[in-house]
């Protein structure tokens, strides 16, 4: 079975969701957590976009990430900044630590990659089980927009100089009862018109209703949950195209 985010795509995710981007998430992930004075948990935190903002703001942040190439990208972009966070490999469904977390952040649609129903239930419940009494959960989802099977997506970024990565990807399967798709991307990495790496992705993304993740975290035990859109708080969403957060808190 074709892994995701290994060696290409996680230097293309590095180089098109570089340190310093924001989509507003930035902010608004900052404003939402100004207030803590206890630990941060990021699942999924990638090459450290959100991660690297936040520790330089002065939060005690810690994340964690499936793929270890991710995860080398992400302790460099923090060397190089002279940021040393606690960060190691794990699975949101199964991670287990010692620590009590006051807030845990799923920016970017992450959770998604959690294409199967009883993966999702398990990290929340996971997620849940790590939060302090108060604590809370902030989590972004998307809606998909395009279940075209027999359309490919070409794009191209330049490495370096001397290198450019190009990316195909096309959906391959559609599983609306299910409610995910899946995708193929298929990584090239060019030196002066010479193909010298491919990198082939299988890559799973859900999709939730918005009250259907609402009623899925009440089902987990979180309460007093707030919905917005576009990183306006508190903005109920209206159109399909917008980024989607719940923050939710762990009462026990």
């Amino acid at each position: 079975m074709l892994g995701y985010y290994s060696k290409l795509s996680s230097e293309v995710y590095d180089l098109d969701k570089y340190i310093g981007l924001s989509y507003g998430d930035v902010e608004f992930y900052h404003e939402r957590l100004a207030t803590c004075k206890g630990k941060i948990l990021e699942p999924g935190v990638g090459t450290g976009r959100i991660l690297i903002p936040l520790l330089e703001k002065g939060l005690d942040v810690e994340g964690f990430d499936v793929s270890d190439e991710m995860l080398k990208i992400c302790q460099q972009n923090c060397a190089d900044r002279g940021l040393h966070p606690t960060l190691f490999q794990g699975e949101m469904e199964s991670v287990s630590l010692d620590t009590n977390y006051e807030a845990i952040i799923v920016p970017t649609g992450t959770f998604l990659l959690l294409h199967k129903r009883e993966d999702s239930i398990r990290a929340l419940e996971n997620f849940y089980r790590h939060l302090s009494d108060g604590g809370k959960l902030i989590i972004d989802i998307f809606l998909q927009e395009d279940f075209s099977m027999d359309k490919v997506s070409t794009r191209t970024w330049e490495a370096d100089d001397d290198h450019m990565i190009t990316l195909e990807s096309k959906i391959v399967e559609v599983d609306y009862i299910n409610q995910h798709t899946i995708s193929h991307h298929r990584y090239e990495k060019w030196r002066n018109g010479e193909l010298i790496q491919t990198e082939l992705e299988r890559f799973p993304l859900r999709w939730y209703g918005v009250e259907e993740f609402k009623l899925l975290l009440e089902k987990v035990g979180f309460t007093d949950i707030t919905i917005s859109s576009d990183y306006v708080y508190g903005q109920y969403p209206t159109k399909m195209n917008e980024i989607i957060t719940f923050e939710a808190v762990a009462k026990k």
